[in-house]
C-alpha cells in the first residue's frame, strides 16, 4: 500500500483534511493522536522523559501538557530530543498499523512530516495551508491557547514556504466546500497515480 504524508502548520486544518480523506474510503492516520497515546501509555516513553524534563512532565494518569509544552515550545534542543524519544515509537506502531490497511494508498497526517525526514518514506505528500491568522484564531478556539503560546508553537514549525518546496501537492484550506472539492480531485488523482 502506498503512503501519502498529509501535514500543515498547527491550525491549519490538516485533520479536517484528513477526515475528508477518510469519507471518501480511505484509510487515515492520526500520528499526532497516536504520539499522545503514546506518551501516556508507554512506560519506556515516560521514563525517559522523566529523565529528561523531571518528576513534573507527568500527573498521576497523563503527561503534564501544560507543563511539558512551556518547556519545549521555548527551547528548540529539548523539543528535539522528546521528539526523538516519542517519534521512533510512532513509526514503528505506524508500520504496524499499515499491516492492517486495505486500499491503493492510506493518508499518515503528521504535523512535522518534512521536519522529521518522514516524508521521505512517503509515495506523495499533501501540504495544508492557511493565512497565519486565521490559524491562529482556530488554535485559540480550539485549544483555549494563548496568541503568544500559539506563535511559539508556530515558530518551532517549518514555514509554509519552506514546506511547499518539498510538498507534491498544496491544498490552501480557506473555504471547506473548495477544500473538500480539491480533496476529491486528488483523491482520483491519486487512485490513478499510485496504482501500480
Amino acid at each position: 500500500m502506498k503512503i501519502v504524508g498529509l501535514t500543515g502548520g498547527i491550525g491549519s486544518g490538516k485533520t479536517t483534511v484528513a477526515s475528508m480523506f477518510k469519507d471518501l474510503g480511505v484509510p487515515v492516520y492520526i500520528a499526532d493522536v497516536e504520539a499522545k497515546r503514546l506518551t501516556n501509555t508507554s512506560k519506556v516513553i515516560r521514563k525517559k522523559i522523566i529523565a529528561l524534563l523531571g518528576e513534573e512532565a507527568y500527573l498521576p494518569s497523563e503527561i503534564n501538557k501544560k507543563y511539558v509544552a512551556n518547556k519545549i515550545f521555548n527551547d528548540e534542543e529539548l523539543l528535539k530530543k522528546v521528539n526523538q524519544i516519542i517519534h521512533p515509537k510512532v513509526a514503528k506502531h505506524f508500520a504496524k498499523w499499515l499491516t492492517k490497511q486495505k486500499g491503493t494508498y492510506c493518508i499518515k497526517e503528521a504535523a512535522i512530516l518534512f521536519e522529521n525526514g518522514s516524508y521521505k518514506l512517503c509515495d506523495h505528500t499533501i501540504l495544508i495551508t492557511s493565512p497565519e491568522e486565521e490559524r491562529i484564531n482556530r488554535v485559540a478556539k480550539r485549544d483555549h491557547l494563548s496568541r503568544n503560546e500559539i506563535e511559539s508553537r508556530i515558530k518551532n514549525q517549518w514555514s509554509d514556504h519552506k514546506k511547499s518546496q518539498l510538498a507534491d501537492t498544496i491544498i490552501e484550506n480557506t473555504q471547506l466546500d473548495t477544500t473538500q472539492k480539491k480533496v476529491e480531485n486528488i483523491h482520483l488523482f491519486l487512485l490513478k497515480s499510485l496504482k501500480y
